[in-house]
């Protein structure tokens, strides 16, 4: 009998349903889902607009190459004209954030005719090659070198670093706005206009993952729209899906002007059924005023975490942006994990302290009281 292979630790949980903010084991019990699959269901769980552009599609089409035009394919650019703001030119479909990723950096190299990739400590990008060359956490890392080349690792949110480790034969900078992964780290804006301003300097290409902060997840369409600066590159997926595996590539016209046919391609990448579940969840962003849904909730539930819990001995700090929080621990947070999951709030862990929560915009006023005194209950009786 096949086994998966073991690349995550068990929750000791098995889940069978979703809808909206919640999820259900097959025992029925009901829970808060604060994890979304690391921030996939950001819309919630079966997105009503992405399940009916799915059927439908299913009834056309369900696979056609890049290389054949589909009504689905051009309808989604017209859709994704809707949130990406005019300045940029061309996009490139693909199945994953780390494809999309990888799509970036070989776009970045051919467009500047330069090979070194500038990264920062706490990254993460994603886990094959080119995306692992460029994650910080040597966890990660260590066991498959040698790895992509001439990639240089600067400290975070430090400025100083900068003009030294961005020099002429830099392709790009790629950043996350906020670091995910790394602990829920965000960008300070000094640091991210002292990048941009580098990169103008030194004629290379600044590349900005959205795969976790975008598609309104930080209270704005894209992060950057909060930073005052636009990427030549960035990346998106996750929550651009509904749920359906989807990543995406977008950059402004004289980047994608340096690549020819043959350079990228991908068998899945666009395919009917991906454009579907996009084109469902950007009504679903535009219709349903997500945006303004997760800044205002973003809002409210940072200040209750900050006025219930800064107190506390155990907690560092409460930082984050819109519904991408974190709580930063003293010590390893596993332990209020599975406590928090015993008593019907699911939440992920981020670097090595940190509780991360990405909850859907769903959420309301009373689900935020509630994982508020579960969070507190929870870390009153583990450290007092």
């Amino acid at each position: 009998m096949l086994e998966y292979l073991k690349i995550y630790k068990p929750t000791g949980i098995k889940l069978v349903y979703g809808e909206r903010q919640y999820v259900w084991d097959e025992r029925g019990k009901r829970y808060l889902d604060y994890h979304t699959g690391f921030g996939v269901a950001f819309l919630g769980h079966r997105p009503r607009r992405v399940i009916e552009a799915l059927r439908e599609q299913m009834d056309k089409i369900m696979v056609t190459s890049l290389s054949f035009d589909c009504d689905i394919r051009k309808m989604l650019l017209q859709e994704l004209s809707r949130i990406v703001p005019q300045s940029y030119s061309y996009v490139v479909l693909q199945n994953s954030g780390t494809e999309a990723v990888e799509a970036a950096l070989k776009i970045a190299r051919k467009a500047t005719r330069k090979s070194k990739i500038v990264a920062f400590i706490g990254s993460f990008h994603g886990r094959t090659f080119g995306a692992l060359s460029i994650t910080w956490n040597p966890k990660y890392r260590e066991p498959f070198k040698p790895l992509l080349p001439e990639v240089t690792f600067l400290p975070w949110n430090k400025v100083d670093y900068l003009e030294k480790g961005i020099d002429e034969n830099t392709a790009a900078v790629i950043l996350e706005l906020v670091q995910g992964e790394g602990g829920v780290n965000p960008a300070d804006k000094e640091f991210v206009k002292a990048v941009y301003d580098e990169t103008r300097r030194k004629n290379c290409l600044l590349i900005i993952d959205e795969i976790q902060t975008g598609f309104g997840r930080a209270g704005t369409i894209w992060a950057f729209q909060q930073y005052n600066v636009e990427p030549d590159i960035f990346t998106a997926g996750k929550a651009m899906g509904g749920g359906f595996p989807v990543g995406i590539v977008i950059m402004k016209k004289n980047v994608g002007e340096a690549m020819v046919p043959g350079e990228h391609g991908s068998t899945f990448g666009g395919n009917p059924l991906a454009c579907a579940a996009i084109i469902g969840s950007i009504r679903t962003l535009i219709e349903e005023d997500v945006v303004n849904q997760a800044r205002v909730k973003g809002e409210l539930l940072m200040k209750m975490l900050n006025e219930e819990l800064s107190e506390l001995r155990i907690i560092r700090r409460i930082k984050g942006l819109g519904l991408m929080l974190g709580i930063e621990l003293r010590k390893t947070p596993q332990n209020i994990l599975t406590m928090l999951q015993n008593e019907g709030l699911l939440a992920s862990k981020a670097g090595l302290t940190t509780v991360r929560l990405l909850p859907p915009y769903l959420i309301d006023h009373d689900n935020i009281v509630w994982s508020i005194s579960v969070i507190k209950d929870a870390i009153s009786k583990l450290y007092g």
